[in-house]
């Protein structure tokens, strides 16, 4: 073999692994919002961001900013795993924790709501990234209170509709469940666990069954929600920070990571109608019904060590680590190979000369 080709082929054992990691390494993101029932920012965002309709979407654009409404569709925790109730404190159920997010957690009873009965419903999640990945329903017990922060043993114990990889139309998943036989205003819980990843998703949709009387707080009838549309979505994409094909301005890395928009972190909560959520005390023991993960399976995507984090962001696990690892061995295997042969040359050429 030539000199030429032994560097040829050398570089190409170097290179190839290079090609694979960048392939392992390329970013795969799941992002969405419920909405049927709509969520609280999907509803919020359809209002627009910019000039709100409703007084609980005018409250919670006070205390979070325009940008986590730009970013409705991204309210989660990029290395959940399935350990929600560990991460997510009692009355930060709806921001899943963030800060960003912390205007969906205002406790009060006009939150734009969409109509509910008992029995079999079909339920509707827009997906601008779908992924696979298991789907859990909860709703709040008899006796819940709007107008208090929401809790985790507020919710029943047991997810009413549960399902894995459900179908996927017009860019929205698609089940069924059915629904528990309640009365006046509740509250849907959604968590969205991916299985190629320890990211997951959640939302609030606020329900009313029957009448809606303004819920425990009295008052004016709250409005109904309305679900952002296809061109609302299209119209406010330049203003988000989310990337649908992998994470964008806003990396989310952790689950207390904030958004890069126009200062949400910084602005304070400016509850019209109840108080900011309390975090819950780190000696507080949790409740008994913490949700399990998804599928079970979920919860194995990041190790315990915690070793898999910086990778959750991308949808990436330990396998890309060890592809990476690779890369740069085979590389370091090339280089020697290059330098031990630019070493035998130049001994053979010293030959020569002294010969």
């Amino acid at each position: 073999m030539t000199a030429r080709r032994k560097v040829a082929t050398v570089a190409a054992l170097g290179l190839g692994p290079l090609a694979l990691v960048s392939l392992a390494t390329a970013p795969a993101a799941a992002h969405g919002s419920m909405t049927d029932p709509v969520s609280r920012v999907s509803a919020c965002f359809a209002e627009g961001p910019e000039s709100p309709q409703s007084a609980a979407c005018k409250a919670a654009v006070a205390a979070s900013g325009t940008q986590a409404f730009y970013d409705w569709n991204e309210v989660n925790i990029s290395n959940a795993a399935g350990n929600h109730q560990q991460l997510i404190p009692d009355g930060k159920l709806c921001s899943a924790g963030r800060e960003k997010y912390q205007g969906l957690d205002l406790p009060r009873a006009d939150w734009p709501s969409s109509p509910m009965t008992a029995g079999n419903r079909t339920f509707q999640y827009k997906a601008t990234a779908p992924h696979k990945g298991t789907f859990e329903l909860y709703i709040t017990k008899d006796g819940y209170d709007p107008t208090k922060p929401l809790k985790w043993s507020d919710l029943e114990a047991q997810p009413f509709a549960k399902v894995t990889e459900p179908k996927l139309e017009n860019g929205a998943y698609v089940f069924d469940g059915v629904v528990p036989d309640k009365s006046g205003r509740h509250l849907v819980y959604s968590i969205w666990q991916r299985s190629d990843s320890p990211e997951a998703f959640y939302t609030c949709s606020d329900v009313v069954f029957g009448q809606d009387s303004g819920g425990s707080g009295g008052g004016s009838p709250a409005p109904t929600a309305s679900a952002p549309s296809d061109a609302d979505i299209e119209a406010g994409t330049d203003k988000s920070t989310v990337s649908h094909g992998g994470h964008g301005g806003d990396e989310h890395a952790g689950h207390d990571s904030e958004g890069s928009g126009d200062g949400a972190a910084e602005k304070p909560a400016k509850e019209a109608g109840g108080n900011a959520a309390e975090p819950k005390s780190a000696e507080e023991p949790a409740p008994a019904n913490a949700p399990e993960a998804a599928g079970g399976d979920a919860g194995t995507a990041a190790a315990s060590d915690g070793s898999d984090e910086k990778l959750a962001a991308t949808g990436g696990d330990s396998s890309t680590t060890y592809l990476a690892v690779g890369g740069a061995a085979a590389l370091a295997v090339g280089a020697a190979a290059l330098f031990g042969l630019g070493r035998r040359r130049s001994a053979t050429a010293g030959g020569r000369h002294g010969r």
